[in-house]
């Protein structure tokens, strides 16, 4: 099933719930320039993430850190991580998305030792899977079982979907990684979630450096580190940028103005939102109107949040 977009809250939590009907376990083959912004978008969530590309290649940003991964190569990405995904040189990228509650990994007896300590490690954020490694070849293969169990249904699909699980998170673990419980890092993370929460509760309105470092509880200085480090922006475009990103799905209801729709995502000018549209988007917000409306199905590919 194809998600082209999902509700996050005014943390960047990922409010979708990932579940089958009994298992708190999702997955699904997404496309990612078919998301409604034309990209995944900035976010995270409490449960792990196992992703296998079956076509084409993707930038995913995990973090500070940016990954390419290219078709047949998987990643792991951590509980609490903030995440995005990009399609890369247009190439159609379509991956398999697992998400999994770190309570179901593993039966309770084991979940102190051999969970916690792995989604809690300042140092594990993601963890690239090779599939020519034994180790990485068992996860992909685990994951494409999963998510054959979860397209047919056949009887006791859950007992194997459990025990597919399994051996995906032994596969994980066994590679003797030092774990790592840095708590600055804890509180950066914190911080940047703290940041950015205040940007989307009042990205409506008029906001200056100082307003988002005070969010944070750091100087302008350290603000715009954060930002540059973390998100490769500085923390007023990052505003600018997210005001673009909110503006796509109202310019796609066919009641709204460019002018109204400018005005509703934080900006005092029409003209400006104009500009700044046109250097994101590669076309005017009228253009876009015009072409997303007249045919729904299509997706634009946004060029935000580098």
């Amino acid at each position: 099933m194809q998600m082209k977009n999902f509700m996050i809250d005014q943390n960047l939590k990922e409010l979708t719930e990932h579940r089958t009907v009994v298992l708190p376990v999702a997955c699904y083959e997404t496309t990612i320039n078919q998301n409604i912004h034309g990209y995944i978008q900035l976010h995270w969530h409490d449960e792990i993430q196992f992703v296998l590309i079956l076509k084409g290649e993707a930038i995913f940003q995990i973090n500070e850190d940016n990954l390419i991964v290219r078709q047949g190569d998987g990643i792991f990405i951590n509980s609490g991580c903030l995440h995005m995904a990009k399609d890369k040189n247009e190439s159609g990228c379509v991956y398999i998305c697992l998400n999994v509650s770190p309570h179901f990994i593993l039966p309770q007896e084991l979940y102190t030792t051999y969970v916690i300590p792995y989604i809690k490690a300042t140092n594990l954020p993601y963890l690239y899977i090779d599939p020519n490694e034994p180790w990485g070849k068992n996860i992909l293969d685990a994951l494409l079982k999963i998510n054959q169990c979860i397209q047919q249904k056949s009887p006791y699909f859950e007992i194997d979907i459990t025990m597919h699980l399994t051996l995906i998170w032994k596969s994980l673990i066994i590679n003797g990684f030092q774990l790592e419980y840095d708590q600055m890092e804890m509180i950066k993370n914190h911080r940047i979630k703290q940041m950015l929460n205040w940007i989307y509760l009042h990205y409506t309105e008029k906001i200056t450096l100082d307003d988002i470092a005070r969010a944070g509880q750091l100087s302008r200085s350290e603000c715009c580190r954060y930002f540059k480090r973390m998100l490769k922006i500085t923390p007023l475009n990052y505003v600018m940028d997210y005001r673009i990103q909110k503006s796509l799905v109202l310019l796609q209801q066919s009641e709204t103005n460019v002018t109204e729709v400018a005005y509703k995502v934080g900006f005092n000018s029409t003209s400006y939102f104009i500009e700044r549209f046109r250097k994101a988007m590669n076309m005017t917000p009228l253009a876009y109107k015009k072409l997303t409306t007249q045919t729904p199905n299509s997706v634009v590919g946004a060029n935000l949040l580098k």
